[in-house]
C-alpha cells in the first residue's frame, strides 16, 4: 500500500474560521463541512474492512478534521445490519460497503442516496469504471445508488494434473457446456476426480446465459416471470446430467468437505469468480500451487460474481456527505490503493487505469506461472449488467428448491419450472 497516496498529494484544504472544506482530489468539487471535528462511520465485511483500516491514516492525514470510525461485522451479520438500519433509520452508517445483489435490492427500496447530483456528479466518474459495474447500480428509475470498488469476473478453474491423466485438452473443456461435462466424465473414469463441487453450480452459471433486453435472471422489467424459459430448461439438464454422471461431489461450497476435496486432488474443475484464486491460494488449498491453471467460462460464458460497492445512505447527514464522498472517491479512484487491494486482499478492481498497470502482465505462481490477470481483464470488459427484481431472493429460493427435486427425487424438468413459475407470479408484483 503506497504510504502518499494521490488524495494526499493533491488535496487542498480550504480553513476557514467557520469550519473547513473539503478540496476533492483528482480535480473534483466538493462542499463545505462546517462542523468539525466530524466523525464518519463506515461499515464493512471482511476483507474489505482491511482495505478501508488501510486507506484510514491517509484519509485522516488528508483531513485532520475528520476521524472514520469502522465497523466491521462478518458478511451475512453486516448486510442483515444494513438492511435493518436502511428500514429502521436507526444506527444508518456515513458510508456502507455493500456486495453487489445487495446493491440492487437496496436501490428499489429509495434507502441510498442517488449520487448523480452535486456535489457527487457520479456520472462524470462513469467511463472509469469496467462498464457492468457501474451500470450495476443503476436503478430502474435512472439513479445511480453506489460506486463500485472491486469486482469478481467469473472463470473456470482447472487442474492441469488430472486433465493431463485423462488426456483432456483445455479446447476439451472450454468448447462448449456439453464438451465440458464430457471432459467430466473423462476425468472421473481416468483420475477418479470429480468434475465439480455441486451440480447447483452449473444452474447457476446456466440460467444467467443468454438473457434478452430488460430481461433479469427470473424476472423482465415489466416483472413478467423467465424460468419457463429454453435458458432455465438447459440449466437444468445440464445440472441433471452432471448429477446423473455422477460428476459432482455433492457438497456445498465453502464446507468442510469442499474445501477437502480440492486439498486432496478430488475435484478437477472449480466455476467462480477470479477472487477464488486467491482465496485458493492463501486459505483453502495452498499446498496444490502450481498445479491449477483457468481460463474462461465454457461457450466464452462471461458473468459475474459479486463484487463490492460503497454506497451513502439518504440518511447521511449533510454535513457529513462531503467528507463521506471524499472517502468513497478515494476507495474507488486512487490507482495505487486500487493496486494495493488487488495484491493483498485479491479485489479486482473495477477501475479500468488500474487495469493497464504491469502487474496484469506478471506471471501467477499459484497458476503454474499463467498470466490469468489479462484473461480476467478481457472477461470483465465483456460482462452484462444483470438487472435485479425485488423477489430474486424468493426465485432463488423455489428455483434451488426445484431443482433439488429434479436431482434427487427426479421430477420432470418442465413440471419443476411450471411450478416455480406459478409460486414466482404470485409474488412478481408484491
Amino acid at each position: 500500500m503506497s504510504e502518499v497516496s494521490p488524495l494526499t498529494r493533491r488535496r487542498h484544504l480550504l480553513a476557514s474560521a467557520a469550519g473547513w472544506a473539503l478540496g476533492a482530489p483528482w480535480g473534483r468539487s466538493a462542499t463545505a463541512v462546517t462542523a468539525s471535528p466530524l466523525q464518519l462511520e463506515v461499515a464493512a465485511f471482511p476483507a474489505v474492512d482491511e482495505v478501508i483500516r488501510a486507506a484510514i491514516p491517509a484519509f485522516e492525514a488528508a483531513y485532520p478534521g475528520v476521524k472514520v470510525r469502522l465497523i466491521s461485522r462478518q458478511y451475512a451479520d453486516h448486510h442483515t445490519a444494513m438492511t435493518t438500519a436502511l428500514s429502521t433509520s436507526v444506527k444508518v452508517p456515513d458510508v456502507m460497503a455493500l456486495e453487489a445483489s445487495y446493491v440492487g435490492r437496496f436501490s428499489q427500496g429509495g434507502g441510498l442516496m442517488d449520487l448523480r447530483p452535486s456535489p457527487f456528479d457520479v456520472q462524470a466518474l462513469q467511463p472509469r469504471f469496467v462498464p457492468y459495474a457501474y451500470d450495476t447500480a443503476v436503478s430502474r428509475n435512472g439513479a445511480v445508488v453506489a460506486v463500485p470498488t472491486d469486482i469478481g469476473p467469473g472463470t473456470l478453474m482447472y487442474r492441469a494434473d488430472l486433465t493431463e491423466r485423462a488426456g483432456v485438452t483445455l479446447t476439451d473443456l472450454t468448447r462448449s457446456w456439453d464438451s465440458w461435462v464430457e471432459a467430466g466424465i473423462r476425468i472421473k473414469a481416468r483420475t477418479g476426480a470429480y468434475l465439480i463441487g455441486a451440480a447447483q453450480s452449473v444452474k447457476d452459471i446456466l440460467c444467467r446465459i443468454g438473457r434478452g433486453p430488460g430481461e433479469g435472471i427470473y424476472f423482465d422489467t415489466a416483472s413478467r416471470v423467465l424460468v419457463e424459459s429454453a435458458r432455465f430448461r438447459r440449466a437444468f439438464a445440464l445440472a441433471r446430467r452432471v448429477r446423473r454422471e455422477g460428476l459432482d461431489a455433492q457438497v456445498a461450497t465453502w464446507t468442510n468437505d469442499w474445501a477437502e476435496g480440492f486439498k486432496r486432488g478430488l475435484q478437477a474443475t472449480e466455476l467462480n469468480g477470479a477472487w477464488m484464486v486467491g482465496q485458493m491460494a492463501h486459505w483453502i488449498a495452498p499446498a496444490t500451487a502450481g498445479l491449477w491453471r483457468v481460463a474462461q467460462l465454457p461457450e466464452d460464458s462471461y458473468v459475474s460474481y459479486g463484487g463490492t460497492f460503497y454506497a451513502l445512505p439518504r440518511q447521511c447527514p449533510e454535513a457529513h456527505r462531503s467528507a463521506a464522498w471524499a472517502l468513497v472517491e478515494m476507495l474507488t479512484l486512487d490507482r495505487d490503493r486500487q493496486l494495493a487491494a488487488l495484491k493483498n486482499e485479491d479485489a479486482f478492481p473495477a477501475l479500468l487505469e488500474a487495469q493497464d498497470a504491469p502487474f496484469f502482465d506478471e506471471p501467477m505462481p499459484f497458476l503454474g506461472g499463467q498470466r490469468a490477470r489479462r484473461l480476467w481483464r478481457d472477461a470483465a470488459r465483456r460482462i452484462q449488467a444483470t438487472p435485479v427484481h425485488k423477489q430474486d431472493r424468493f426465485a432463488d429460493e423455489v428455483i434451488n428448491t426445484e431443482l433439488s427435486l429434479v436431482l434427487d427425487q427426479n421430477k420432470d424438468i418442465d413440471q419443476a419450472l411450471a411450478d416455480a413459475r406459478r409460486l414466482l407470479e404470485r409474488r412478481a408484483f408484491r
